[in-house]
């Protein structure tokens, strides 16, 4: 059928023509060339290398852990770069804007500022000055006189959302939508805005903590698995080129309990500090609490000793607690918080220059987990003289480490490290 003989049917048909023709695979132009760094090396981390034209960007988290401020930031190191950037607030004023603005050092050029929380009013903002970048703070507050329902709602969100969406793409306007989160954790707003955009990025913290998470559980340009690390100061957030030593900081020294395991964000080793405390309890059901680990994971870990190692937890509290807030989701912290949680019964403190990795299976065996080689290099890196680890990652090591590898095979093993003080006896199970 000719080309106009197929118009003439769409036509008839009701159809819609494409709006371009199809192309070859290996014709398209990638994105990495496209990218254009934020000036904040953590963000780029975490976005995959950069921003990318075009793309629309979604970022949650609690009240006050920043959101605003890193953004402000991001648009500032942007607008130095010689990018537009146009900063759409619908929660506060241009004063209070402006004011935290002053507070954080940015300067004013490149950076404009709009109070508009109407969807039409953006989108009009968005034709008369074509930004590069726009930042919306926050998607809740947006709303289209299209709809008759309230901002936030879930028609009005993905309304907006879609709309911005269409702009970004067919402008090339990279797009930040700034998103509440809810009491249970999750996004507020409907669950389909997370597959509309094409990244999704998380802040990880307490308030009163003095650092803060930036976490990818989508992307479509880059990994989903790399973390950024920021330190929350008066001026701003500081991004953290050294977050094993941020971690490690403070720890106390020779204390029962008290582990460094090694582990894997993206492809950046981290080391961090588990603490584990058992004590007696009176109550008819112990207590289990994890912090910064799965509960499923702990309860686990804790059976497998009682069964492979004759350790009655049956009458004990056990908690255990990552210091610095980091959720670990890795198995490869098997290691560490085991021999965390045997000092803490068997009172022996571990050597603060010691550090574990390795993942625990049922039958009591010590798997290989990895990026051995980087795991062992963070802990030289940082001056420990032993690391515990599974007997196949020994072997895979090469020679002429700074520090000594002491390969496990078993539990067994794992326990050979921590030796029973005189007299002191554990009851069977």
């Amino acid at each position: 059928m000719r080309p106009s003989a197929v118009a003439q049917a769409a036509k008839r048909d009701g159809g819609v023509l494409p709006s371009a023709p199809p192309v070859l695979l290996d014709s398209v132009p990638g994105t990495d060339h496209r990218r254009q760094s934020t000036g904040i090396g953590e963000l780029d981390r975490v976005l995959g290398g950069g921003l990318v034209p075009g793309a629309v960007i979604l970022v949650g988290g609690d009240p006050g852990v920043g959101k605003s401020t890193l953004l402000l930031q991001a648009a500032g190191a942007l607008a130095a770069r010689g990018l537009s950037v146009l900063y759409v607030s619908g929660e506060e004023s241009l004063s209070q804007v402006s004011e935290r603005g002053r507070r954080l050092g940015i300067a004013s050029s490149g950076v404009l500022l709009a109070a508009e929380p109407s969807l039409e009013g953006i989108l009009a903002h968005l034709a008369t000055v074509r930004p590069a970048v726009v930042i919306v703070d926050s998607i809740q507050t947006v709303w289209s006189q299209a709809l008759e329902s309230a901002a936030g709602s879930l028609s009005q969100v993905r309304e907006v959302a879609g709309r911005l969406l269409e702009v970004a793409k067919r402008e090339e306007i990279a797009v930040w939508l700034i998103g509440h989160v809810t009491k249970d954790g999750g996004l507020a707003g409907p669950k389909a805005l997370e597959h509309l955009v094409d990244t999704v990025v998380y802040f990880e913290g307490e308030r009163h903590q003095a650092h803060r998470i930036l976490r990818a559980t989508k992307n479509r340009f880059g990994p989903t698995d790399e973390i950024g690390v920021f330190e929350m100061r008066g001026d701003g957030l500081i991004p953290v080129d050294n977050p094993s030593a941020l971690f490690l900081a403070g720890r106390p020294e020779m204390a029962a309990g008290c582990t460094v395991v090694a582990t894997i964000e993206g492809s950046r080793p981290i080391l961090l500090e588990v603490q584990a405390l058992v004590t007696p309890t009176g109550a008819p059901v112990p207590r289990r609490v994890a912090n910064g680990l799965d509960s499923s994971r702990m309860a686990m870990l804790l059976a497998v000793l009682e069964k492979r190692l004759g350790l009655s937890l049956g009458t004990s509290d056990v908690f255990l607690n990552v210091v610095g807030g980091l959720l670990v989701r890795e198995p490869a912290a098997d290691l560490g918080v085991l021999a965390a949680v045997l000092s803490s019964v068997r009172n022996v403190p571990v050597d603060p220059t010691w550090g574990f990795f390795g993942e625990v299976g049922l039958g009591g065996e010590v798997r290989a987990v990895p990026h051995a080689e980087k795991r062992v290099h963070e802990l030289a890196r940082l001056g420990f003289r032993r690391v515990v680890l599974p007997r196949a990652s020994r072997e895979g090591l090469p020679d002429g480490l700074t520090l000594e590898a002491v390969g496990v095979a078993h539990v067994d093993d794992l326990a050979d490290q921590f030796p029973r003080r005189r007299g002191e006896r554990e009851k069977a199970v």
